[in-house]
């Protein structure tokens, strides 16, 4: 029990020390989180540079909220959600919204359910990072985050359908890319 309110003793001095921007408590936010939300970031970009722009206007913006972050809570999810929201605001600076139609999609299914294993997560990611941002951005929500279709709409500005069909295309298009490396390293 003690520990516990030690801890919670200890994270509410560092958020309090962001909060007056004492330089020591943010480079240590900032080095402690970096590698992790590079990463969500890099599922949201098309390149590494792009994510380090999401990243860094994600930081301003954790710097200067910091004051609304609830001690004891996830400090993680809470600047993931931040860098999340980011790169969506990101996204809808950079590209005009179009509505797909769901009725010319078509689902190609394959029966090679290992055929992901096969890949390199390198090669995984370059290829998420090839999707158009739209496609992108609605397959990061809903598969790598858990959000539903009708979140992803109000979040993104969208509506279900185009959410659905996006996730669809962005689909298809990882099978075409990734299909062919996975039979080139034979079953």
């Amino acid at each position: 029990m003690n520990i516990a309110l030690s801890l919670e003793n200890e994270e509410r001095n560092f958020i309090a020390a962001c909060i007056r921007k004492e330089r020591w408590a943010q480079r240590k936010l900032y080095e402690e989180y970096y590698s992790k939300m590079m990463g969500v970031c890099l599922r949201y970009s098309n390149n590494p540079e792009d994510a380090r722009d999401i990243l860094h206007e994600g930081f301003i913006k954790v710097f200067k909220n910091v004051s609304k972050y609830n001690p004891g809570t996830s400090l993680n999810a809470w600047i993931k959600r931040i860098m999340i929201n980011t790169s969506i605001d990101y996204y809808r600076k950079r590209v005009r919204r179009r509505t797909e139609d769901l009725d010319t999609v078509r689902d190609k299914q394959t029966g090679d359910a290992d055929a992901i294993s096969q890949i390199s997560k390198k090669e995984i990611m370059r290829a998420v990072q090839d999707l158009s941002p739209a496609y992108r951005t609605v397959f990061n929500l809903y598969v790598v985050e858990g959000f539903s279709h009708k979140e992803i709409a109000e979040q993104m500005g969208i509506t279900e359908s185009t959410s659905r069909s996006n996730l669809v295309k962005a689909r298809i298009k990882l099978k075409e890319v990734l299909l062919p490396k996975y039979t080139e390293y034979g079953k």
